[in-house]
């Protein structure tokens, strides 16, 4: 426990201090020092990924409660942000990754303990369908990050305040990333629900009805968000809206019963 401790105080520390480092300089004319932020991110992850994998598995089974799944799918958001900046500057999505990664951990330091949540490793295809949905997940995530930088660029040069945005990519860069990332994380998604109904049983019975029922909803929306784009020409705040609004219908449908049952309930 001492060396769970240890590693997340130092996965905070910098965490915090690669947030510090591009919130003080975001608005400089030259921006933040990427190699500074990216070592001090790399400094972050390996302890978070040390804490991670301690606290997720063992030899029989998988230890699947909430606090767990959230600390990975961090590690995961805080992964594939640092591994896209490496080329491609993430000045407003950097913070928000690293910001929660080390919030959270810092939470977790202070949460009392969790009951346990095993989930069997011979389980080959619910772990499957757990692997789509939180890869889905994820990417999906980093697309309402996405979403959040374009309307940013977009606000700032229709203001003509290009100082504010002379340091972050070309707008079209951006919103050519952003949905190319939702339309991954829609075809993961769609992975995701198809392995559901092959896979699982119960998908609509009284405790998984929510769940299946907000996870498809947000899967319409994102669809539709995609259509909009490509067919109708959407961008800007329509699709900030409906971006954001699908991805809150799916955090709910993966974390909000579950939140419920684990901290409110026990």
């Amino acid at each position: 426990m001492e060396f769970i401790n240890i590693s997340t105080v130092i996965a905070v520390i910098c965490y915090l201090a690669a947030t510090a480092s591009i919130l003080s300089r975001l608005f400089h004319s030259s921006g933040p020092n990427h190699v500074r932020v990216l070592l001090l991110a790399c400094f972050a992850i390996v302890p978070h990924t040390l804490v991670t994998t301690t606290q997720l598995f063992d030899a029989e089974s998988i230890n699947f409660s909430l606090p767990n799944v959230v600390t990975f799918v961090s590690l995961i958001i805080t992964l594939l942000i640092s591994a896209v900046a490496i080329k491609n500057k993430l000045n407003l999505l950097q913070p928000a990754a690293y910001g929660f990664a080390g919030i959270w951990l810092l939470i977790t330091l202070l949460m009392p303990e969790v009951a346990h949540t095993p989930l069997a490793i011979s389980k080959g295809a619910v772990i499957t369908h757990i692997t789509l949905s939180l890869i889905s997940y994820c990417v999906l995530v980093i697309g309402c990050l996405y979403s959040f930088q374009v309307a940013y660029i977009n606000m700032k040069l229709k203001s003509k305040n290009l100082a504010a945005v002379n340091h972050l990519p070309p707008l079209m860069l951006v919103e050519q990333q952003l949905f190319f990332i939702l339309a991954i994380g829609t075809m993961a998604l769609i992975a995701t629900e198809i392995s559901g109904f092959i896979f699982l049983e119960g998908l609509f019975n009284k405790d998984n009805a929510h769940k299946t029922v907000f996870s498809l909803i947000a899967l319409a929306i994102y669809i539709t968000i995609l259509w909009g784009h490509y067919k109708q020409g959407w961008r800007g705040h329509r699709v900030l809206s409906l971006t954001v609004l699908a991805t809150f219908i799916l955090t709910l449908s993966y974390f909000g019963s579950r939140f419920v049952k684990e901290f409110l309930i026990n």
